[in-house]
């Protein structure tokens, strides 16, 4: 066995001298040893190499795979974002023609404030022209009824004066109805007989008729007592009688008025302490 070994690592040995013996001096051979040992070299390489393209396409059909699904899913995304904006856009025009119908009617309703504000303000200013109008032609009138009033008890006494004359022989009664119609005439006023019962004696102190004359002019009352000559008591009594008349009326006589042809200081001074006017012509 060891012979044959050694016989063995003997032709081996011999082989490779010759071998290289050959490399060395035959060129033709060590072209050959060089080509096919750079083909073997090429085909390992090829093959690595096409197990190499094979991971690679593989590698690259995953990564094209994952990129179709990636794309896919993200135009999927795209579409459903896209959605979104064309939604949010049309809401937003929605929006804004609410805000420009918004804004016209609050305008509008602005305007129509202003011209309600601006009608108002001539209705008050007109309102307060009328009133200013009608607080003069109220003065001039009572400028008017003034004068009407001092002409009328003028032309009063003078038909008191008239009658004096016939004084002896016309009772009072006769007398005051004359001065009534003369009132009525002449002052425009119309003259009423105004008759109550005081059950409580309020005018006299005692149960008794209360007479009294009352004339009517722009819805003021004026009590006129008529009289051939008065006292202070007369004074007292037709003051009570003008108490007795509110009381009972619920109304108070704007003017008390008594008429005759005379009347002593102290009636005269009584009568101007309560308010009485006293027109004395006879």
């Amino acid at each position: 066995m060891n012979v044959s070994g050694c016989g063995r690592r003997m032709e081996i040995s011999e082989l490779k001298a010759k071998f290289f013996a050959l490399l060395r001096e035959d060129v033709e051979f060590r072209y050959a040893v060089a080509g096919l040992l750079g083909l073997e070299e090429i085909l390992r390489r090829l093959d690595r190499s096409e197990a190499e393209l094979v991971r690679l396409r593989e590698d690259f059909n995953k990564l094209r795979e994952d990129f179709n699904r990636k794309s896919e899913e993200d135009s999927k995304r795209f579409i459903s974002i896209e959605a979104e904006l064309v939604k949010l856009r049309e809401d937003m025009n929605r929006l804004r023609e609410d805000m420009v119908e918004g804004f016209r009617r609050h305008d509008e309703e602005f305007a129509r404030v202003w011209d309600e504000i601006a009608k108002l303000r001539e209705e008050t200013n007109r309102l307060r022209e009328d009133m200013i109008a009608g607080f003069r032609r109220h003065d001039e009138e009572l400028a008017k009824l003034r004068a009407d009033m001092i002409e009328g008890f003028n032309l009063l006494r003078r038909h008191i004066d008239a009658l004096g004359a016939r004084w002896g022989i016309i009772s009072e009664q006769a007398f005051r109805e004359g001065l009534r119609g003369v009132a009525e005439k002449e002052l425009g006023l119309k003259v009423e007989k105004w008759v109550r019962w005081d059950e409580d004696g309020y005018v006299f102190g005692h149960p008794s008729t209360i007479d009294v004359d009352v004339a009517v002019r722009d819805d003021k009352i004026i009590l006129i007592e008529v009289k051939s000559h008065i006292s202070r008591a007369d004074a007292h009594a037709f003051k009570r009688k003008a108490e007795f008349y509110e009381k009972v009326e619920g109304k108070k006589p704007s003017r008390l008025i008594i008429v005759t042809p005379y009347a002593d200081e102290d009636a005269i001074e009584t009568a101007k302490q309560l308010q009485i006017e006293v027109y004395m012509g006879v």
